[in-house]
C-alpha cells in the first residue's frame, strides 16, 4: 500500500481540487500556489506556463522556447522574501569574475594581523553528505549512516548582504519567483508578470521535481539521472545529494532544516541531511570566505573594503597568503593575485589558472606555489601545475601554516596527529622535526621571533616550548585554539569553555568571557570566529601591564602598554616608572597622555643629568614635588642641603606659614623673598592695594607701580615719584609712563622734569597735542626742533589745516615732505572724481612751488614752471567740478548760460593733453545739450560730430544720437546774442575759436569770471620802462582825471547865480588813451600787441578801474583796467580770481570761504 499511495503521489498530481477551475486543452504536469496563496503556476505539457488567481482566471501566459517538445514537468516558488538580494541581472561567461565592492553596508569584523592561515576551512568537507536512510520496496535494509566532513565542534561559516543599490526597482515588485524545469533539459527562472530573470540554465537529465530549501537558499532537483542534485538559488549545481537506482520523482526539504527526502521511481524513499561546512582562509589583515557556495569574498579588516569573485562554481577550498588568494573549483585551481603592493589595494586579478581536478584535505598558497594536504602526503606544485616536491610524513597532517619567508623559500609549520611538529622550507625536501609530544595536535602557532612554540592539543591543553632548548615552559588547561601576539614577543591568548585567556610571560593567566575561536592576536586585537562571523575584539592590556609594573619591570610594561590600554593605565606606568627614576620610559609614557608639565621635569632632569649631576634623592625630591608630595620633597631637598628650593617650592604654592616655619631664625634676605612672593600672592587673590604696599615693603618698586598704574591710583603714583630720587631712571620712567596712559600730562611732564629727560618730555607734549608747550621747548632746545614741527604739520594736514601745515614743514626744514603730501592728497582727489578739492589742492601745490623758488634760488626756474601747470590744472579741474556734476547728478544748480560757458572755457583749454580725470566727452555732451538749449544750433551740431569720433557712455548714447538727428533740423547758426565780444577791439568772436581763449582780431586774452565764466570787461596791461610797482600804484591812486579832447571845447563856468560855457579851441597837446585809442596794428594781425601805459595814463585812471595782483616775489604784479567801469568787478585777494561782485557775494555767503582757494572771509588781507 505504501508503494502504491507514493504512486498516486508522484505519478497522479492532477487529481487535486485545484484543477476544477475549468477544462485546459494540454494537460497540466506541475502546479504551485505562490507563498501568499493568491495565484496557482500551472505547467502544461506543451511547454507553457499558466499564472492564474484564486478565481481562475489566467493573469500571465509564459510560452518557452520548444513547445510540446518541452513539456513542464515541474515547478517551485522561490520561499525566500529576498530573492532581489541574490537574483543576477546578467552573467558573463567568464567564471573568474570579480566584483569589488568596497560600499557593502553591513558591519564588518576587523582583524588588524594575523598569522592564521587555512586552519578550519581544510579540515571540514565542502559538502557533506550524510545520515542516509534508505528504504527499499523490496530488499528491507536496515538504515545506513555514512558520515564525512568536518568533525564535531568545527564552526560553520555563512553570511547575508544587504541589498544593492541596483537592486532598488526589483524589491519593489512581487516577491514571487518561480523555478521552472521542463523536459528540454533547462531551468528557468520568472517573475510573477511573466518577466524571466537570467538566462536559462542547461541540464543534463530530465527534470521530474524541484524544490526549494525553506530559506529559498538552495534548490533539490531530481529526474531522469537517478539522483538527486543540490543546486544554488539561481541555477549552479553544487553537487550530488544521493544517487538511486531509479528515477527520482519527487523530492522535498524539511522546513527550516537541513533535511531532504526523495521518492524514487521504484517506491524507493530517501532521506539525507546535509552539513554545509566552513571554507575560509585569513592572513593578517585578509579574510576571505565562501560565500552562497560559490563566491569568495575576501575582506580588508582595517579599511572595511570587500571584494566578491564570483566563480559561478562550487567553491571547495580557500587559501591566501600575502598578495595570492587561491581557489579550489571542482576541476581546477585559481591563482589571483593584488594589482599593486599597496596594503590597501582589494584588486585582484587572475595570475594562474590550473586546470586539474585535486583531492586534497588541505589547501595552502604560498609567493610561487601552491601545497596540497592528502592525508600523510604533502605536495609542493609551482603555478603552472609542475610538481617540484613531495614530503610523505608517518601520521596524518592535522594543521599546516605558512610561516612566512622569502619568496619562492617559504616556510611551514606542519602538526600531525602522532604529535610530532615539522617545520617545512619549499625549497628543501627534507622536513626538519622542532619537536614531538605525545597527543596529537589541533592547533599551532610560533612566536615573532621563531624561540617559542604554542602547541594545542587533543585534550585541549596549550603548551608552550622553546623551540631551542625543546624545554616546556607552561602548560595551560582548557584551550580550543592559541595565538601569539604578532607585536609582543612574550604574550599569547588562548581560547576555551567560553573564556579568553591572556598571558604574559610567567605571570598568572588573565581571562575574559568570549565565545569561539581565537585565531590571530594583533596589538591590543584578538580576532575570533564565532559561529559563522569573524571578529575583531578590542582588549585592553591593563592587567599584564601591572603585573610587570609590580616587579617594576618598566620597559617591559611599556611595551605591553603600547599594544593598547587606557589613558589612566598610561598615566600608572609613566608615575611608578618616574618614582622609579627610569626617565626613558617614563617619557614615552608621559608623550602618549600629552602631559607638558612632567614631560618638562624629565628634559630638565636629562639636562642636569648631561651637566654631571647624579644625584638621585635630588631628582627625586623634584618628583615628588611635581606629584604634589610636598614634605616628602621638602625632605629630601633638606637631605641634600638644597633648602632653597624647598622655599621657592613653599613660596609658590602659598604655603607661607610652612615656608616660615621652614626657614626658622630670621634672615633679612630671606624675610623680603618671602614678603615679596606673599606680595605675588595677594596680587593674585585679586588684592591688588595689599600686594602693592607689600611691594614697597620689599622694595619692588617696579612691581608696585604697576599694579597701582594698572588700578589708576595716580595719588599714589605721584607719592612714589615723588619720592623716589631721580637716579631711578627706570621707576620714575614707569611712573612717567603710567601718568601718560591715564592722561595726567601734568604729573607726567613734572616727572620727565625731575629725570631730566627733556626729549620724552618733548614727545609727551606732542603726543597730548600741547603745541604751545612743545613750541616753547624748541625755542630753548632747537635741536628738538623735527621732532615737533613735523608731527605739528601732520596733525595739521590731517585736520585739513593745509597753510599752517605747509608752514610747519618749512620750520621744519621738510618743504619736499610738504609738496608730497599735497601731491598725494591731489591725486587721491581726482582718481576719487572729488575734482573741487583737486583744484583747491593744485592751487595750494602752486603756492608751495611758489614759496620754494622765492627761498631756493637754484630750484627758482623749476618751481615757477610748476607754478604754472599747477595754477593751470587748479582753473581745469575747478571748471571740470561743475561739468562732472552735470552730467552724473540728476539735477543742476548752475543756469544754462553758466554750464555753456563754463564748456566752453575748458574745451579752449584742452587743446593739449587731457589732464587725469577729466572726460571730453562729459565736456561736449553738457557743451551740446546747452548749445541746443540756448540756440546755438551751429556749435551743438559741431558738440555733436565731434562727440561720433570719441567713445560715448552707453547711458549718453541714446540721447546724444537723438540730440544729433533734432539739431540737424534746427537753422545752421548761432544766436546772436551767445557772440562774445572783444572789449579791447570791439570784435565779435566766434564761440569755439581754434587759437583759445584770446581775441581773433587783437589777440588780447579774455579774462573770465571764474563763477560764471563769462567775459570780463577787463584788459591787462604793463608799465612802461622805468616805472616800479609802488610809483605805479601811488600813480593810480592820485586819481588825476583825464580830459577828452571832444569835450573839451566847452567849459562850464559859474559865478554867482549865472552859468556860462567857454568854447576852447584845443591847442594844448593831451596824450590819447591806449584804451579808447585806434589799435596801430593791422587788424588780424598774428602778433599781440600788449597795452603799455605811461605815467601820464597812469595818473589818468581811477582807482576803482584798476586791479592789480600782488604776486610775491619773484613774480610781478599784473595790473588789470576795466573798460565798462559800472559793471562791478571782485578779485580774491588770495588767489587773485575774478568774479562778478554779486555773484562772489553769493558765493561767499554760501561757502563762509573764497569759492576757489577757500580762504575765509574774515581773515584779513
Amino acid at each position: 500500500m505504501l508503494w502504491v499511495s507514493i504512486e498516486k503521489l508522484l505519478l497522479s498530481p492532477f487529481c487535486l481540487d485545484s484543477l476544477s477551475y475549468g477544462q485546459y486543452c494540454h494537460n497540466p504536469f506541475g502546479h504551485r500556489w505562490t507563498n501568499d496563496g493568491q495565484y496557482l503556476a500551472l505547467g502544461m505539457m506543451n511547454g507553457v506556463v499558466s499564472i492564474r488567481n484564486k478565481n481562475g482566471e489566467e493573469k500571465v501566459k509564459i510560452e518557452r522556447p520548444g513547445g510540446s517538445s518541452s513539456p513542464i514537468w515541474s515547478i517551485a516558488w522561490n520561499p525566500s522574501k529576498d530573492w532581489w538580494k541574490w537574483m543576477p541581472f546578467c552573467e558573463g561567461e567568464d567564471d573568474e569574475a570579480v566584483d569589488v565592492d568596497s560600499s557593502m553596508p553591513e558591519p564588518l569584523c576587523l582583524l588588524i594581523d594575523t598569522a592564521y592561515s587555512q586552519s578550519c576551512s581544510s579540515r571540514v568537507e565542502v559538502l557533506g553528505l550524510g545520515r542516509q536512510l534508505e528504504r527499499e520496496r523490496q530488499a528491507g535494509r536496515g538504515a545506513e549512516t555514512d558520515r564525512s566532513g568536518g568533525e564535531e565542534g568545527e564552526p560553520m561559516l555563512q553570511g547575508a548582504f544587504s541589498d544593492p543599490d541596483h537592486f532598488s526597482q526589483l524589491r519593489d515588485e512581487h516577491n514571487d519567483i518561480l523555478a521552472v524545469a521542463d523536459w528540454g533539459q533547462k531551468l528557468s527562472f520568472y517573475q510573477l508578470s511573466g518577466k524571466q530573470i537570467g538566462k536559462d540554465r542547461t541540464l543534463t537529465y530530465d527534470p521530474c521535481c524541484v524544490s526549494y530549501f525553506s530559506k529559498g537558499e538552495y534548490i533539490v532537483m531530481g529526474g531522469s539521472d537517478k539522483q538527486a542534485s543540490l543546486y544554488t538559488k539561481d541555477g549552479v549545481r553544487l553537487g550530488t545529494i544521493g544517487e538511486q537506482s531509479s528515477w527520482v520523482w519527487t523530492c522535498r526539504v524539511k522546513p527550516d532544516s537541513n533535511y531532504v527526502v526523495l521518492g524514487c521511481q521504484d517506491g524507493t524513499i530517501a532521506f539525507f541531511q546535509l552539513i554545509f561546512s566552513t571554507v575560509h582562509g585569513l592572513y593578517k589583515d585578509r579574510y576571505a570566505y565562501r560565500d552562497s557556495m560559490t563566491d569568495v569574498i575576501v575582506q580588508h579588516l582595517i579599511t572595511e573594503q570587500k571584494v566578491r569573485i564570483k566563480c559561478r562554481e562550487l567553491v571547495k577550498k580557500i587559501a591566501i597568503y600575502r598578495n595570492r588568494l587561491a581557489i579550489q573549483l571542482p576541476e581546477k585551481i585559481l591563482i589571483y593575485e593584488l594589482y599593486s603592493d599597496d596594503s590597501s589595494d582589494m584588486h585582484y586579478r587572475i595570475k594562474e589558472k590550473i586546470c586539474r581536478k585535486f583531492e586534497c584535505n588541505l589547501l595552502v598558497v604560498c609567493s610561487q606555489h601552491i601545497i596540497l594536504c592528502q592525508e600523510k602526503r604533502l605536495q609542493c606544485l609551482s603555478f603552472t601545475s609542475i610538481k617540484e616536491k613531495e614530503w610523505l610524513m608517518e601520521s596524518l597532517i592535522r594543521y599546516i601554516k605558512v610561516i612566512g619567508g622569502p619568496p619562492g623559500r617559504e616556510g611551514l609549520l606542519v602538526g600531525l596527529k602522532n604529535g610530532a611538529i615539522l617545520k617545512i622550507f619549499v625549497d628543501n625536501p627534507f622536513a626538519i622535526t622542532l619537536l614531538k609530544q605525545s597527543t596529537s595536535v589541533r592547533c599551532l602557532d610560533m612566536s615573532t621571533s621563531r624561540s617559542k612554540l604554542a602547541v594545542v592539543d587533543e585534550h585541549n591543553t596549550c603548551l608552550v616550548y622553546d623551540i631551542h632548548t625543546k624545554e616546556l615552559l607552561f602548560q595551560e588547561p582548557n584551550a580550543n585554539s592559541v595565538a601569539w601576539n604578532t607585536q609582543c614577543e612574550d604574550m599569547l591568548c588562548f581560547s576555551g569553555s567560553g573564556y579568553l585567556n591572556i598571558k604574559a610571560s610567567n605571570f598568572p593567566v588573565h581571562q575574559q568571557k568570549l565565545q569561539g575561536f581565537v585565531v590571530g592576536y594583533n596589538g591590543s586585537k584578538i580576532f575570533c570566529l564565532h559561529v559563522y562571523s569573524m571578529s575583531a575584539v578590542e582588549v585592553p592590556q591593563s592587567a599584564p601591564m601591572y603585573q610587570y609594573l609590580e616587579r617594576r619591570m618598566f620597559k617591559e610594561a611599556y611595551q605591553i602598554a603600547c599594544l593598547g590600554v587606557t589613558d589612566s593605565d598610561w598615566r600608572d606606568l609613566a608615575t611608578e616608572a618616574l618614582e622609579g627614576l627610569d626617565f626613558d620610559t617614563a617619557k614615552k609614557a608621559f608623550i602618549r597622555v600629552r602631559d607638558l608639565r612632567y614631560l618638562e621635569l624629565i628634559n630638565s632632569i636629562e639636562e642636569r643629568k648631561k651637566r654631571g649631576e647624579s644625584d638621585t634623592e635630588l631628582f627625586l625630591a623634584d618628583v615628588y614635588a611635581y606629584q604634589g608630595k610636598f614634605h616628602e620633597a621638602a625632605r629630601l631637598y633638606k637631605r641634600t642641603g638644597l633648602e632653597s628650593r624647598a622655599l621657592s617650592m613653599y613660596t609658590d604654592l602659598r604655603m607661607f606659614e610652612y615656608a616660615k616655619e621652614f626657614v626658622g631664625a630670621a634672615d633679612p634676605k630671606n624675610t623680603r623673598m618671602l614678603m615679596s612672593k606673599q606680595a605675588d600672592w595677594a596680587k593674585n587673590s585679586k588684592e591688588p592695594r595689599a600686594a602693592a604696599q607689600m611691594y614697597l615693603t620689599a622694595g619692588e618698586h617696579l612691581k608696585a607701580i604697576d599694579i597701582i598704574g594698572e588700578h589708576g591710583w595716580v595719588d599714589m603714583l605721584i607719592d612714589i615719584a615723588r619720592k623716589l630720587d631721580k637716579a631711578e631712571r627706570e621707576p620714575l620712567a614707569k611712573c612717567a609712563a603710567y601718568f601718560q596712559k591715564l592722561k595726567h600730562h601734568g604729573y607726567a611732564s613734572e616727572t620727565y622734569s625731575k629725570m631730566g629727560d627733556l626729549q620724552a618730555l618733548v614727545h609727551l607734549h606732542v603726543e597730548a597735542r600741547h603745541w604751545d608747550e612743545a613750541f616753547s621747548l624748541v625755542e630753548k632746545h632747537a635741536q628738538f626742533k623735527d621732532d615737533v614741527y613735523v608731527p605739528y604739520a601732520q596733525w595739521l594736514a590731517e585736520n585739513d589745516r593745509f597753510e599752517e601745515a605747509q608752514k610747519a614743514f618749512h620750520k621744519a626744514g621738510r618743504q619736499s615732505e610738504a609738496v608730497k603730501v599735497l601731491e598725494q592728497l591731489t591725486h587721491n582727489a581726482v582718481v576719487e572724481s572729488r575734482f573741487n578739492d583737486a583744484a583747491y589742492y593744485y592751487w595750494m601745490l602752486s603756492m608751495q612751488c611758489l614759496d620754494i623758488a622765492r627761498e631756493n634760488e637754484e630750484r627758482k626756474e623749476e618751481m615757477l614752471k610748476k607754478f604754472k601747470r599747477f595754477q593751470h590744472l587748479a582753473e581745469l579741474y575747478h571748471v571740470y567740478h561743475s561739468i562732472q556734476r552735470y552730467t552724473d547728478e540728476p539735477f543742476s544748480s548752475h543756469m544754462p548760460e553758466t554750464l555753456f560757458n563754463i564748456s566752453r572755457y575748458l574745451l579752449h583749454n584742452l587743446t593739449k593733453d587731457v589732464p587725469l580725470g577729466i572726460s571730453k566727452v562729459n565736456t561736449l555732451y553738457a557743451l551740446a545739450k546747452q548749445s541746443r538749449t540756448l540756440g546755438a544750433f551751429k556749435l551743438a551740431r559741431h558738440a555733436y560730430e565731434k562727440l561720433q569720433d570719441l567713445h560715448v557712455p552707453s547711458r549718453f548714447q541714446e540721447s546724444m544720437d537723438l540730440g544729433s538727428l533734432t539739431v540737424r533740423s534746427k537753422p545752421y547758426h548761432d544766436n546772436e546774442d551767445l557772440i562774445p565780444m572783444c572789449y579791447r577791439c570791439s570784435t565779435n568772436n566766434p564761440l569755439l575759436n581754434s587759437q583759445g581763449s584770446v581775441c581773433i582780431n587783437c589777440k588780447q586774452p579774455f579774462i573770465y569770471s571764474a563763477s560764471s565764466y563769462e567775459v570780463l570787461p577787463l584788459v591787462q596791461f604793463y608799465l612802461d620802462k622805468g616805472i616800479g610797482d609802488e610809483e605805479a600804484v601811488s600813480l593810480i591812486d592820485l586819481e588825476v582825471p583825464c580830459i577828452d579832447r571832444k569835450a573839451a571845447r566847452w567849459q562850464e563856468m559859474s559865478s554867482g547865480e549865472s552859468q556860462s560855457l567857454k568854447l576852447d579851441d584845443g591847442t594844448e597837446d593831451i596824450e590819447e588813451d591806449p584804451f579808447m585809442a585806434k589799435l596801430s596794428f593791422e587788424q588780424g594781425g598774428s602778433d599781440f600787441v600788449p597795452v603799455v601805459v605811461s605815467r601820464s595814463v597812469l595818473r589818468s585812471m581811477s582807482r576803482r578801474d584798476v586791479l592789480i595782483k600782488r604776486w610775491p616775489k619773484p613774480l610781478q604784479w599784473e595790473y588789470y583796467r576795466s573798460l565798462l567801469p559800472d559793471v562791478s568787478i571782485t578779485m580774491c585777494p588770495s588767489c587773485f580770481q575774478m568774479f562778478h561782485s554779486e555773484d562772489y557775494e553769493l558765493l561767499v555767503l554760501q561757502h563762509n570761504c573764497c569759492p576757489y582757494c577757500r580762504r575765509p572771509i574774515d581773515e584779513p588781507n
